[in-house]
């Protein structure tokens, strides 16, 4: 054992581990999506009173493996005309940083790839970058409905992202600190403790009278940054056939799909981070403070990944439930509502932590 530490110690080893780290993280990731995808369509098919995937496997779970299979082994078509560099680069950049971004997300105490101070500046660079994919794969395609498509997503996505930002703001003032890791450990102590109460609902109650608002700014903004409906308008079947990615097939189009689910899981992620406490448990237990590091951590990837999947059950609801917007009603919610909002909410954080009574 203390040659195995010795060696890790060493260039060589940090290098091993970093890449174990980073497989360990996308072969859960990756997994974990084929099984959100049937949890989606099955909620879905719940809602409408029908049976959803059922065939494939025990209960239909080997549904999204057999898709998986399907897409890969179909012909890769590329439109006449289309700009086929880019056209394949697309997908495949849409594709890498949804994974990317995971690399800053702390799953347990202790389980992060990166554990970067500006964690929450990084997300934000890597998720601003992902409309390009978008705009290159509708431009390439050389057709103009997907390339209206792409428009519109990059429209939607850079309005929503201001009001994500701010949101996040409000988050950074009250932790005092763009360390990922570091946000979730400073709720702990129960739920009392969470930033969507203040980060104490005891001393800073004024503030859950912001915080929870401000999560359900963060909740909607997330369904239109991912083009979830009933923001899916780059997707409108009605109108744009299916988007930006209309003119693609085989393994590209489930790069894009693979993204997109990735980005709308990661969305879950932070929203748990930032507002539900990431990997702390609603009370604190005693009796967990005794068990070894190894066994607090796996206790909390269970809080973590429960509360991801709550949300998860959330964004597919709202995707059964709720009618489509028009883009006149989505782009006016975003600009006068959630901006000036969530502008204003930062100037209140903001006045609570320099004049208020814990100052």
């Amino acid at each position: 054992m203390e040659a195995f530490n010795a060696f890790l110690a060493t260039p060589g080893g940090w290098v091993l581990l970093t890449v174990g780290q980073i497989l360990a993280v996308c072969i859960w990731l990756l997994v974990s999506l084929a099984f959100f995808m049937y949890g989606d369509r099955k909620i879905w098919a719940g809602v409408q009173m029908r049976k959803g995937p059922n065939v494939v496997g025990p209960f239909g779970l080997l549904q999204s493996f057999a898709d998986l299979i399907k897409f890969v082994l179909k012909e890769l078509v590329i439109p006449d005309g289309a700009d086929k560099v880019v056209f394949i680069l697309a997908p495949m950049l849409t594709f890498a940083l949804a994974l990317v971004s995971w690399a800053a997300i702390p799953l347990a105490p202790g389980w992060v790839v990166s554990n970067i101070n500006v964690g929450v500046l990084y997300l934000f660079a890597i998720s601003s970058l992902g409309v390009y994919g978008i705009i290159m794969g509708g431009w390439a395609s050389n057709s103009k409905y997907p390339f209206l498509g792409s428009l519109r997503s990059a429209a939607q996505m850079v309005s929503y992202e201001v009001s994500i930002g701010f949101v996040i703001i409000t988050v950074i003032l009250l932790a005092g600190t763009m360390n990922l890791q570091q946000i979730v450990e400073k709720q702990a102590g129960g739920f009392w403790n969470w930033n969507v109460f203040g980060g104490d609902i005891v001393h800073n109650w004024p503030m859950a009278l912001v915080m929870i608002p401000m999560m359900v700014v963060f909740f909607i903004s997330a369904l239109a940054e991912t083009n979830r409906p009933p923001f899916d308008l780059p997707e409108a079947e009605s109108e744009l056939v299916a988007g930006y990615q209309v003119e693609y097939s085989s393994s590209p189009f489930l790069l894009f799909m693979i993204g997109e689910l990735a980005n709308i899981i990661l969305m879950c992620a932070m929203i748990t981070i930032l507002f539900f406490g990431g990997w702390q448990p609603l009370v604190d237990l005693p009796f967990t403070k005794a068990w070894s590091p190894t066994a607090q951590s796996f206790y909390g990837f269970f809080w973590f990944f429960g509360k991801v999947i709550f949300w998860f059950f959330m964004f597919a609801m709202v995707k059964a439930i709720v009618p489509r917007y028009r883009y006149d009603q989505l782009m006016r919610l975003g600009w006068k509502v959630f901006l000036p909002t969530s502008l204003v909410a930062v100037a209140v954080v903001a006045a609570w932590r320099v004049f208020g009574p814990h100052a």
